[in-house]
């Protein structure tokens, strides 16, 4: 009887071989649909963001979901159109730098950018990568800063203030009341982890003489009622501001 040879003893057989090459390829194939249906989940999960964010800022911020995966028809989504641009229009410079260059940053915020009609805007660009690490969308908000400037610049004029008085207070917009008075001094003293009457002279002293400062003498009840509070006659206190 022939016995087998080495060759016969090997799983090499041509039937066999097939078999194991197609079952790979069927893994491949049902890891990518895998990988996309949540590469498109994603997608639509950013979708709907896209339009709450545009909803609640509407008219002021253009918000606009790219599709990277489509770059040619890349605008998926786009809420409070600014820019005249409709869905199904190609992809941006960043979007196409993005599907170029996985590194590329996945925030860019606050950037100078401009409407077609020349409105200044300010931009906010935000990619979205899947489990591989690939770019397949990003959120753009393009806020429109045209209606915005003029009110930051009535806004800044209102408050600005005199060049020859700033930086100095010429007065303190408040009531010099009894109860402000005895809170400063309380105050004062638990910095110091004391209480009024327990302050040293020093800092009885440098007490009074920042409350004459801040305009409490003003008051003629006032020097008896800080007196009163520090356990010192009223002529002390008026040596103290001295």
């Amino acid at each position: 009887m022939a016995h087998p040879s080495e060759d016969d003893l090997t799983d090499h057989h041509p039937a066999r071989e097939g078999k194991h090459l197609v079952g790979e390829d069927e893994l491949r194939v049902r890891d990518d649909e895998h990988l996309a249906r949540e590469d498109e989940h994603l997608v639509r999960e950013a979708e709907r963001i896209a339009v709450a964010i545009g909803r609640t800022f509407p008219g002021l911020c253009e918000v606009v979901l790219h599709d990277l995966r489509r770059p040619d028809s890349a605008i998926r989504a786009i809420e409070n159109n600014l820019s005249g641009r409709q869905v199904g229009d190609s992809a941006t410079e960043l979007g196409l730098r993005r599907i170029a260059d996985p590194e590329y940053p996945s925030v860019i915020q606050n950037y100078s950018n401009q409407f077609p009609d020349g409105r200044p805007a300010k931009s906010t660009s935000i990619g979205i990568k899947n489990a591989d690490g690939r770019y397949i969308a990003a959120l753009c908000l393009n806020l429109d800063v045209s209606t915005l400037s003029p009110l930051a610049l009535t806004l800044a004029n209102l408050v600005a203030t005199d060049a020859d008085h700033r930086g100095e207070a010429l007065e303190t917009l408040r009531d010099r009341t009894g109860r402000e008075l005895r809170s400063l001094i309380d105050s004062f003293a638990a910095e110091r982890s004391s209480t009024p009457r327990g302050l040293n002279r020093d800092q009885k002293r440098e007490l009074v003489r920042q409350l004459h400062r801040e305009g409490f003498f003003e008051t003629r009840s006032s020097a008896q009622l800080i007196a009163d509070q520090l356990g010192v006659s009223r002529a002390t206190v008026y040596n103290y501001t001295k």
